[in-house]
């Protein structure tokens, strides 16, 4: 059983990969608003967690499922639903038959270790966090769900399903509302939630680097895209106040909370003062173009 399971997330490991460098691809395009980048990278994340998707025609994976993928029918009703076997290593699927006992004695071995290293590195994770929230036992509280802390470097929010908006006691006072007007926009997008999946997901697929490159892409798309949110409500006066604030919260990361500094601030910068709103017209090209891109490449190919 452990080895089947091993066997599908090293499938979804390989089609998760070419799914991230599509979208890593995507992101160096300028004109490809920020908050559709981090959506973008939601189809990754899925396809690193679901085996099965919609056959399709025009979907990315029938330019090379000829070459270097097969696929197997799940259900042949339409719609026709399908899983992607990258791996080739099995004449079997409903369970698992490997074309020869050694594949069987590797893939046997290879799943304890990944198993193994799987839990310790979530276990890690989870610590982490809990010693991370242990030490802010002393915060005080501002108002509502704002505290302030000497434990921290940099502004963020912390916790999932009660955040919190932790600020270090040596920031300004007049800096307090642009940091607040950001962390919101994290805590509205629900974006520490998204951090843990995404660090669970990079654990789960701890074998592959590409995974942990798309982790780290990921957090500082979220914070490009939250920034681009904050823009919209601010003037040209404004919104240099705000890029000089994140030039001195610089510092500050955090792994599972939305740190204000968190991501490269020279990048963020660029990006905050370069930044054009978008015209009602230009934002439903940008959404249909977005959905073009995510039917072609969280579909599989056709038998």
């Amino acid at each position: 059983m452990l080895s089947e399971l091993f066997y599908w997330v090293l499938n979804m490991s390989i089609i998760g990969s070419i799914t991230g460098l599509v979208v890593l691809s995507l992101r160096k395009l300028k004109a490809l608003p920020r908050f559709a980048i981090y959506v973008l990278w939601l189809l990754p994340l899925i396809r690193f967690w679901l085996p099965f998707g919609i056959a399709n025609e025009y979907s990315l994976l029938s330019l090379i499922s000829k070459f270097t993928t097969k696929t197997v029918v799940v259900w042949k009703e339409l719609p026709q639903i399908t899983t992607t076997n990258s791996i080739m290593g099995a004449k079997g699927y409903f369970p698992i038959e490997y074309k020869t006992d050694l594949l069987a004695n590797v893939f046997k071995v290879a799943s304890v270790v990944w198993v193994t290293v799987c839990c310790a590195a979530i276990l890690t994770s989870v610590l982490l966090y809990f010693f991370t929230k242990s030490e802010f036992k002393t915060m005080k509280l501002i108002r509502d769900n704002i505290y302030e802390s000497d434990k921290i470097a940099a502004p963020a929010v912390y916790g999932v399903i009660h955040p919190k908006i932790i600020i270090p006691t040596e920031i300004a006072d007049g800096d307090i509302d642009y940091i607040i007007l950001h962390e919101q926009v994290h805590i509205e997008r629900r974006d520490n939630l998204f951090r843990v999946i995404a660090v669970i997901t990079a654990c789960v697929h701890w074998f592959n680097p590409l995974s942990w490159i798309f982790l780290k892409y990921f957090f500082v798309d979220m914070e490009l895209a939250c920034d681009a949110k904050v823009l919209k409500s601010l003037n040209e006066t404004q919104t240099k106040e705000y890029a000089l604030i994140i030039l001195t919260c610089a510092s500050g990361k955090a792994f599972f909370a939305s740190a204000f500094g968190g991501a490269k601030t020279k990048v963020r910068i660029e990006t905050i003062l370069s930044y054009k709103r978008l015209t009602l017209l230009s934002s439903l090209c940008f959404a249909l173009l977005v959905m073009a891109i995510a039917v072609t490449i969280i579909t599989n190919a056709t038998v």
